[in-house]
Parts: structure tokens; C-alpha cells; sequence
């Protein structure tokens, strides 16, 4: 970190250049602090943080690409550089801000963010104090709800699909592979009614009412390769 009584060193990194100029113009109105470079791409902001070592840096998520910004958080971060990163974005999306925070951020603005919020972020951030927001709290916590459950669900079903025996397993893929009830009969050299009484076995597994239903849940839990490739073990056989 710079000496306490140098200005605060700061990277502004952001693609309209009405909204960048009006941050340098912020920045410049107060004697603590200075611009280091000011950019336009996520790019330009690795290359000017690891020539100039800023204090902050004011990132904007969204530039050259949607996630320019985060990506460019990654690299100067895995560099080694000890900059605090503000990041800046129109939109508050809850997932985009908590990457961001599981990156290393230390804050995040709105770009309409008063100059008084704009530079009291910045002193925060410099002096290691920046405040954990209610609104932020929130986010987070609802953050980690939503990973939780999706982890609950993925394990959930992983158990059903690895309690399927070996003919559930092979009559589950014909079905996903689009094969019709009378297909599957003639494929397997079995009767109709076991063929029902099968997918009835498979469907009660799932707790869904057709395959259709489990066709989404598979499909939304990215489980394809886990059925297609899973290999049966001799003790699990009908």
C-alpha cells in the first residue's frame, strides 16, 4: 500500500466514456486521492494495474464482454497485485456480485452512485474497512440458499439414478434416447406389461409423473454422461 500521507492511487476502468470522465472529474475534486490511468477494456486493466500498482481500482463488470470485468479481476489478482477492486454495474445480479466477491472484490457500486458514495467506498476500501452493506448481506446469504439447494437436488439425484438396477438403467436410456414403449419391447425381446411395470419402478424412483419430467430434471442437472456412462455392477441387476 502507498505511504498514509500520498493520495490514494486510484485505476478507473470503465467502457462509456461520459461515466469514466465523470469518475476522474469525482476522483480529482478531492486532495487524498488521484487517478493512476483511467481504461476502457478489461484488458487495458490488467496491463495499466500491473504497470502503475493502484491503490483501488473502479471496475466496471460488463465491457468489452459481459464478464470483462471479472475476468480481469482474476488475472490481476493471480498476479499477485495487492490493489483493493471496486467493482461497478447498472444491474445488481445477485450471482455476477457474488463471483465477484468470491473473487477477491472488496465493494460494489452502482454507476449512479453519489460522488459522497463513490468516495467514501474508495477511503474504505484503501483503509481495509469497507462495510459489509445489509443489501450485500442479503444478496450473499441468498447466494449461498441458492447453491445449497441446487447441491441438495444434484446429490439427490445422483442416489436415485445410482439406485437404478442395471435393466431400469438400460430401459431409462432407450426412453431418453426417444424409443417408444413397442421399440423397447422389440429391442429387448420383452413383454409390454414388464416394460410398464418398469417405467413405473423408474418414474416412483424419481417421484415424477412421466419421462418427460425426468428428461428435465436429467437434463437440468447436466446427469447424461452419469447414465450414459455409468457402469453396472454385477450386484445391481435385476
Amino acid at each position: 500500500m502507498s505511504d498514509p500521507l500520498s493520495p490514494i492511487r486510484i485505476l478507473i476502468a470503465e467502457d462509456m466514456e461520459p461515466l469514466r470522465r465523470l469518475y476522474v472529474k469525482i476522483i480529482k475534486s478531492t486532495s487524498d486521492m488521484t487517478v493512476a490511468a483511467d481504461v476502457s477494456t478489461g484488458q487495458d486493466a490488467v496491463a495499466k494495474a500491473l504497470e502503475t500498482h493502484p491503490d483501488v481500482i473502479l471496475m466496471d463488470i460488463e465491457m468489452e464482454e459481459k464478464d470483462a470485468g471479472l475476468r480481469a479481476v482474476e488475472q490481476i489478482f493471480a498476479s499477485g497485485l495487492k490493489s483493493k477492486v471496486i467493482i461497478l454495474t447498472v444491474y445488481e445480479e445477485d450471482e455476477l456480485i457474488f463471483t465477484a466477491f468470491q473473487l477477491g472484490v472488496c465493494d460494489y457500486l452502482m454507476k449512479n452512485a453519489s460522488p459522497d458514495e463513490i468516495l467514501l467506498s474508495i477511503r474504505n476500501a484503501y483503509q481495509g474497512t469497507s462495510p459489509l452493506r445489509p443489501q450485500l448481506a442479503t444478496k450473499i446469504l441468498g447466494e449461498f440458499k441458492r447453491i445449497r439447494s441446487y447441491e441438495t437436488s444434484f446429490l439427490y439425484a445422483v442416489n436415485i439414478v445410482s439406485s437404478l438396477t442395471t435393466a431400469e438403467m438400460e430401459l431409462l436410456r432407450l426412453l431418453l434416447d426417444g424409443k417408444s414403449r413397442r421399440e423397447i419391447c422389440q429391442l429387448r425381446h420383452v413383454e409390454m406389461s414388464t416394460v410398464k411395470s418398469q417405467i413405473h419402478n423408474i418414474l416412483k424412483k424419481f417421484g415424477k409423473k412421466s419421462v418427460e419430467e425426468i428428461n428435465t430434471m436429467i437434463s437440468s442437472m447436466n446427469l447424461y454422461d452419469l447414465i450414459y456412462n455409468r457402469k453396472d455392477a454385477s450386484s445391481n441387476q435385476s
